[in-house]
């Protein structure tokens, strides 16, 4: 009995072991048993895939799930050059690493800025008049009525245009019957006729209205005065009775059939803008429309509380729906007048004190190259210096390579001490 129960404890025993070691695994840390590659070498340890100094004896993943590269006794774990990057074919397929052709080609640039609808300052006409009178009546008596030219506006008595016909028809008559007087009494008295009818004509008076006036009927007791434009009336300061002085404004006309946009540009894009350019205007008050102008004027100066710069776009405005002070959304394209070396924008890597590009010399061998950038417009950007027409730029995934490229440089120029401690092929320091 006791012979039976002591074998039963050695089989028990036993197969505790086996399940033991079947479920613990040695620590991936115990040293490998030295594998040979298919020339022969002898396989020293699996290095970190992203270039980092971890190594491992046996097989392994790194966190993002990418498998240690293997080193045999003989191969460099870092085969880079200096200032350049190798990356394995498989990993640049675990990474998306994708290249595009540096080129050349034309920059369109599409600028957004805020504008508003303004009157345009040519097509604005103030009634006036140049001599001294008293309106008598009104025949446009509301703001915003709208005037086709020559339109009565107001009638106006003066006695200074009262005196002047005057003069006038007694100079004509005195004329007529110096006719068979000396050439001196003639003169005289044809010189008085022009002299009145030249002081008629410096008050602006209509040809039509003037030779009225100087008709040999009745003495004009009012004249009417019309509209200089076809428009509609912004101002209206006249009244009846009111005593007019010259050059004193009694109406102000505004043709609407065109219209500004002042549109105000931000600092950063003034300088990708020049007159001729093609705008499109949309309005708040008109979502469904849109309208083309063509930008006309650049303001000279730059406002210094906004950092703007305003540019004039004019438009054409047969029906008038575009009103004064509405609030506009402008679209500007700004296209370059040449072809430039460009880039896709996502090549660029910004550090904020220079922009890198990633150059692909060789299948898997990059290197970081330092350029020069000017205009550029929603997914492409001019290079300016440090790349050629034909080179390889990454534009995808090149922002993992940098960073490796930034650690293994950094990890090359580290060099430990002649008589510090040495790494030993697990990867653990020894002393």
């Amino acid at each position: 009995m006791r012979v039976m129960l002591s074998i039963i404890m050695l089989v028990a025993a036993a197969g505790g072991g086996y399940e033991w070691g079947r479920y613990n695994p040695p620590h991936e840390g115990t040293p490998a048993t030295p594998e040979l590659s298919s020339s022969g070498r002898k396989l020293l340890y699996y290095r970190n895939p992203m270039g980092l100094s971890d190594v491992s004896p046996v097989p392994k993943k790194d966190p993002m799930g990418m498998d240690y590269l293997p080193v045999y006794e003989g191969e460099s774990p870092t085969p880079s050059t200096a200032g350049q990057v190798v990356v394995a074919a498989g990993k640049m397929q675990q990474l998306g690493v994708k290249t595009e052709l540096v080129r050349t080609q034309t920059l369109e640039r599409r600028i957004q800025a805020a504008g508003r609808v303004e009157l345009d300052e040519r097509r604005l006409h103030a009634v006036t008049t140049r001599f001294e009178g008293y309106i008598e009546r009104l025949h446009v008596n509301v703001t915003g009525q709208q005037v086709s030219r020559g339109d009565p506006l107001f009638e106006v008595y003066s006695p200074e245009l009262v005196a002047a016909q005057q003069e006038y028809q007694v100079a004509s008559r005195g004329l007529l019957a110096l006719q068979q007087a000396g050439a001196e009494a003639r003169v005289g008295m044809q010189q008085l006729a022009t002299a009145a009818l030249l002081r008629l004509q410096n008050w602006g008076i209509a040809p039509a209205t003037l030779k009225r006036l100087t008709s040999s009927g009745p003495i004009q007791r009012t004249l009417t005065l019309h509209a200089p434009a076809s428009g509609v009336v912004l101002e209206k300061k006249a009244l009846p009775g009111m005593r007019v002085m010259p050059g004193e404004m009694l109406f102000q006309i505004a043709d609407l059939s065109t219209v500004w946009v002042i549109a105000d540009l931000f600092e950063q894009d003034a300088a990708a803008v020049t007159v001729g350019m093609a705008a499109t205007v949309r309005l708040s008050a008109l979502p469904q429309q849109s309208f083309t102008g063509v930008i006309r004027y650049i303001y000279p100066v730059l406002k210094s509380d906004t950092r703007t710069l305003s540019v004039r776009i004019e438009l054409d405005n047969p029906q008038q729906q575009l009103k004064p002070a509405m609030l506009a959304r402008v679209e500007i394209s700004a296209v370059t007048p040449s072809e430039v070396v460009v880039v896709p924008r996502s090549a660029v890597i910004d550090s904020g004190k220079r922009q890198v590009v990633l150059l692909q010399l060789d299948e898997g061998r990059f290197e970081p190259r330092t350029v020069t950038l000017g205009r550029s417009s929603d997914d492409l950007i001019e290079v300016m210096d440090g790349v050629d027409i034909g080179d390889q730029v990454v534009v995808s995934a090149n922002f993992l390579i940098d960073a490796e490229s930034n650690l293994k440089a950094a990890l090359s120029s580290f060099t430990a001490p002649a008589t510090s401690t040495t790494t030993n092929h697990t990867g653990h320091t020894g002393h």
